[in-house]
């Protein structure tokens, strides 16, 4: 029997060999390679970018790919910069190398420092070289040394040995040597004293230091971050370290470990989506025959699994025990929508957020994606991962644009705030350790893997690494361990997230891995939903609100993009209707002197050039005037004026039956009639009610302007243009394993385990 050729690495673990070694015929889904190894691949792997036929046919006669990620296109000042940042290295290539001086120091990227700024502890070099390998020069200081009065350094040993060793002789005093300061009144000392060959020095037991020259003082080691896993409760002298409910302490390595269910690691191969537990002890896959997945998420209590795909720019979804049959795969995001990079699932409220590097946007969406919404534009670049804490109703975001930051925001895209701006240039994955509120972050230009706490404090560079850390994407981090994929070494590690050592491969010879998720039911705590009841009253999206200050709203609303909130802030009016002119200011009326009405029906928007009235006849109803507010829509001034006189009805007045004439009859002058009065009196009544009505007037307008407190919206500062460019309802109130031997998923493994059966 002849042996099956083995697998090239082009080949990615899909062939299809038929007996004989002769090309089987493709299936309509299947695109005919013309090769023996592999004769069919699927039809959406053509013209991706990456060569599946053995003879690259697949890749022919395609039209030029849009470089959307940045594994293929990257800022064009990181040319010639030094750091290879294309997979390919294209971007290093055919450049020319500059010659340091010799005062300077040379930077790894090939840039020049001058000499005295190498290990200064400050990066100059922005690859941050000339801090790296140096070694402070030890000082002269005691315990270990004597500096003398004239100058000279030595050695504790050769201070009163009866031996002149400086040039002054200051190392020999008479009075202080052979004394014993500690006897009496113990140096003066709180704790310990001890004697030393000239003088004498106070010290502290563990857990205090010096807060003086004599005095101790207990160190809160509580204060100095991750000193616990979880939990930590400072003692006088001491700490102790506890565990969060549904954790408990490993005896062996003090640390806390999850209870409950397995925890997995599902990441993205490419073509695929793959599970595996810790210890991989099971390894699977969940999706297979994508195009292109680059970033996934799951909602653990429905159990539903998201994931986009950046060839067909779209967000599906699916359940996850079924996600392997296509047929079970729901587009959630087909639309308005160009390369999803990342994406992030609000377990609590069922929202999804996601990603646009090309429209340099974040957006949302309920979860079967019938209503979205963009909720952030401004000053973005090209946000890529992101994270969402829904209890405290936050989200977080890395743009590695320029200039590169990491961002946050709460859930309804208000109370935003940049956390970190400086010492960050390619920022990809970023994650959250909800427990102890600390977000994990790498750089895949500056090759650091980072942390920091939820309000950009406590910042620390955990691993800095060329190889290890050559192009991390994906990270994400359960218990004490935190993982990262790597596209350039085209693995899975892992290391302590507390110290950054450790460092571990979990997974190798993949293909492409870019996202990472891990998969337990602790990772996604319950929460309150106060949009579940009547979608908190709102026409079209709720949205949470983040938590700050003390009495902040639980949500707000939102409309969709061609759209903004009516003046009750919960209905949604099209927004169109800001272009119509402004109405002139009308004689305000205060709400004392009016009852408690109901809010006004919804009535379409009239977005003419000049407002007009309406020739239809309306049914009568008493005037709303609104004297004081802060959030009216531009919308709704424009259709509900307000009057100041009560309207008249358009009922008719019944008037009793009489015998009035004809039209043609002439009626006698009777004794009432008041032809008789004469001209001029006439003339006199009229101008002195014209008189008196004017005078009312001016009175009644002088008592209103004093006692009313009326905003109007004429000054175009005041004047909503975009929902983008307004807050809604913002409150102003005061453990680590080896990868197995075989690591490629090839046709050998999938015939022998039915976990890689295809549907």
């Amino acid at each position: 029997m002849k042996p099956r050729p083995l697998l090239p690495k082009w080949a990615g673990g899909h062939v299809h060999p038929s007996p004989g070694g002769l090309s089987r015929a493709c299936r309509e889904t299947e695109f005919s390679c013309g090769g023996r190894l592999n004769p069919c691949i699927p039809k959406t792997w053509r013209c991706d970018g990456k060569a599946e036929c053995e003879n690259a046919s697949d890749e022919e006669g395609c039209a030029p790919r849009p470089r959307l990620l940045h594994p293929g296109c990257v800022h064009g000042s990181w040319r010639c910069d030094g750091g290879a940042d294309c997979l390919d290295r294209s971007d290093e290539a055919d450049c020319a190398r500059t010659t340091c001086r010799p005062d300077e120091f040379a930077c790894d990227d090939g840039s020049c420092i001058h000499g005295s700024r190498q290990c200064d502890q400050r990066y100059d070099c922005r690859d941050m070289s000339d801090e790296m390998g140096c070694v402070n020069a030890s000082r002269c200081e005691a315990p270990t040394h004597f500096k003398c009065r004239s100058g000279e350094c030595i050695g504790m040993d050769r201070v009163c040995d009866r031996n002149n060793d400086c040039h002054d002789w200051s190392d020999e005093p008479l009075r202080e040597c052979g004394t014993n300061e500690c006897l009496y009144n113990n140096g003066g000392c709180s704790h310990i004293c001890k004697d030393l060959r000239m003088g004498f020095e106070c010290l502290c037991p563990a857990g205090f230091r010096l807060a003086d020259t004599k005095n101790c003082e207990d160190i809160d080691e509580c204060a100095i971050p991750d000193t616990c896993s979880q939990m930590c409760i400072n003692q006088i002298g001491s700490y102790k370290c506890e565990c969060q409910a549904g954790y408990q302490i490993d005896p062996t390595t003090k640390t806390c470990k999850a209870i409950g269910t397995v925890a997995y690691l599902f990441f993205t191969n490419r073509h695929e989506v793959r599970k595996m537990t810790l210890d991989k002890s099971e390894y699977t896959r969940v999706i297979p025959r994508l195009k292109s997945a680059v970033t996934l998420d799951m909602n653990i209590a429905s159990n539903q699994i998201f994931w986009s795909d950046i060839s067909q720019k779209k967000i599906y979804s699916a359940p996850m025990d079924t996600a392997a049959n296509a047929t079970q795969h729901h587009v959630v995001i087909d639309s308005e929508i160009d390369a999803p990079e990342g994406i992030a699932v609000d377990w609590v409220h069922g929202n999804l957020y996601w990603t646009d590097s090309v429209r340099s946007s974040i957006s949302v969406t309920t979860a079967d994606g019938s209503r979205r919404k963009t909720l952030l534009r401004k000053d973005l670049s090209k946000p890529r991962a992101i994270v969402v804490d829904p209890r405290n109703n936050f989200l977080y975001w890395t743009d590695w644009g320029t200039p590169a930051k990491i961002e946050k925001a709460g859930l309804n895209g208000g109370d935003r705030i940049a956390l970190v701006t400086d010492n960050i240039i390619w920022p990809n994955g970023i994650t959250l350790d909800l427990l102890n509120q600390r977000l994990y972050w790498v750089d895949s230009k500056l090759h650091t893997l980072s942390s920091m706490d939820v309000q950009g404090g406590g910042r620390h560079t955990l691993i800095i690494d060329e190889e290890r850390l050559a192009h991390p994407l994906g990270i994400t981090v359960f218990e004490e361990r935190v993982f990262w994929t790597d596209v350039s070494n085209n693995a899975i590690l892992s290391a302590n997230r507390l110290t950054g050592s450790d460092i571990r491969p979990v997974a190798e010879h993949l293909s492409s891995p870019e996202d990472i998720v891990l998969y337990h039911n602790l990772k996604q705590p319950a929460g309150m939903d106060w949009c579940r009841v009547a979608n908190g009253g709102c026409e079209f999206l709720c949205l949470a609100a983040p938590q700050v200050g003390r009495h902040p709203p639980k949500y707000t609303c939102a409309c969709p993009d061609h759209m903004t909130l009516a003046r009750d802030m919960r209905r949604c009016v099209p927004a169109t209707a800001t272009e119509a002119a402004p109405l002139p200011p009308q004689p305000p009326v205060t709400s004392e002197a009016l009852p408690s009405l109901p809010p006004l029906p919804h009535r379409p928007l009239q977005t003419t050039a000049s407002t007009t009235r309406p020739t239809a006849k309306a049914p009568t109803r008493p005037p709303v005037i609104i004297t004081s507010t802060t959030t009216t829509a531009e919308a709704d001034r424009t259709t509900a004026k307000p009057a100041v006189i009560t309207p008249l009805t358009q009922e008719p007045v019944n008037t009793p039956p009489s015998t009035t004439p004809g039209p043609h009859t002439p009626t006698p002058p009777g004794p009432h009639t008041p032809t008789g009065l004469p001209g001029t009196l006439r003339v006199h009544v009229a101008a002195v009610v014209v008189v008196t009505a004017f005078i009312s007037l001016l009175l009644w307008r002088n008592y209103r302007l004093k006692n009313t407190n009326t905003i109007h919206f004429d000054n175009p500062v005041y004047q909503k243009t975009t929902e983008d460019q307004v807050h809604i309802c913002r409150s102003h109130s005061p453990d680590g394993y080896s990868y197995p031997p075989k690591q490629i998923v090839s046709l050998d493994e999938e015939a022998d385990n039915p976990a890689f059966s295809e549907n």
